[in-house]
């Protein structure tokens, strides 16, 4: 078995396309999605203690310890465990907080399975997947640790392998507001039409939330357009999740390098390439 590690990663994710099918009674959305993991990641370290405190001692400066997901996430899995064991959490945060590249969730998902190694708490992996749904529907996709084909509100999960292309991310340094968005009335829905087999994700790339993104800010369809004129592109230029952050899709790196360059500095922008699993899926997640 693998050394457990002293830095764990928390890696970000794009929606290759996204389709709301219907709204549930329980005030979530039905949606056909594919969740595509980067190699671009939030890092984590976790100081195990003896005095069942939790506590976040660097990082996420800017979010209330009460509202911020690790913390949560901690403190939800030592009450399911009832583990006596306390931790000093802390995080470097590079993957931009609302914009749709889930990395709140990743940073709750990569605790819970971090702790439920480090605490010895046992939890198997449905057990984690139910704990993680409890706090986002995007958490159990990161301990699932594969990018994936997505039905249900995110949580009914089917492994896919897309290709190793380079993606450049922008993030137009605005959040949106997943509440607003899925409430909104340029929210688009679109009956479900198959199963992962009927789909292609360069046929496919209608994100349903672009419009009621685009009613919150136009800036959105600036980047969408930037990205559109970048040689090389391969299909088109998507939004991820419910904005605010948008993307395009090469076959190589350098492509994606030359297209970073080109763009605007007032937006944060970053190439990743794509990933099939996470790197937290060889530390011994759970027991499947």
């Amino acid at each position: 078995m693998s050394k457990t590690p002293n830095i764990w990663l928390a890696p970000a994710k794009i929606n290759l396309f996204l389709h709301i099918n219907s709204k549930r009674e329980d005030g979530y959305h039905n949606l056909q999605t594919i969740f595509q993991l980067l190699d671009y990641y939030d890092e984590l370290k976790f100081e195990i203690t003896n005095n069942g405190i939790i506590s976040r001692v660097s990082g996420n400066d800017d979010v209330d310890p009460d509202t911020d997901l690790i913390i949560r996430a901690a403190k939800l899995l030592q009450q399911a465990s009832h583990s006596i064991l306390g931790a000093n959490i802390s995080i470097v945060k590079r993957i931009p907080s609302g914009g749709g590249l889930g990395g709140g969730s990743s940073d709750a998902a990569t605790t819970l399975v971090a702790l439920n190694q480090l605490w010895n708490a046992g939890l198997n992996h449905q057990e984690l997947m139910r704990l993680g749904l409890t706090l986002g529907a995007d958490v159990p996709i990161f301990i699932n640790a594969k990018s994936a084909w997505a039905e249900g509100v995110g949580e009914i999960l089917s492994p896919v392998n897309t290709p190793k292309h380079t993606f450049l991310v922008v993030f137009i340094n605005q959040q949106t507001s997943t509440q607003e968005i899925f409430s909104h009335k340029a929210l688009t829905m679109s009956p479900i039409i198959g199963k992962i087999s009927d789909f292609s994700e360069l046929t496919n790339t209608r994100n349903d939330c672009l419009k009621a993104a685009l009613a919150q800010t136009d800036e959105i369809r600036l980047a969408l357009e930037q990205l559109t004129e970048c040689p090389n592109l391969i299909g088109k230029a998507r939004m991820s999740g419910t904005g605010s952050s948008v993307f395009a899709e090469f076959s190589t790196e350098s492509d994606a390098m030359a297209a970073l360059e080109k763009m605007p500095k007032k937006w944060m922008s970053f190439t990743a390439k794509a990933i099939n699993s996470s790197p937290i899926l060889k530390w011994a997640v759970a027991k499947r």
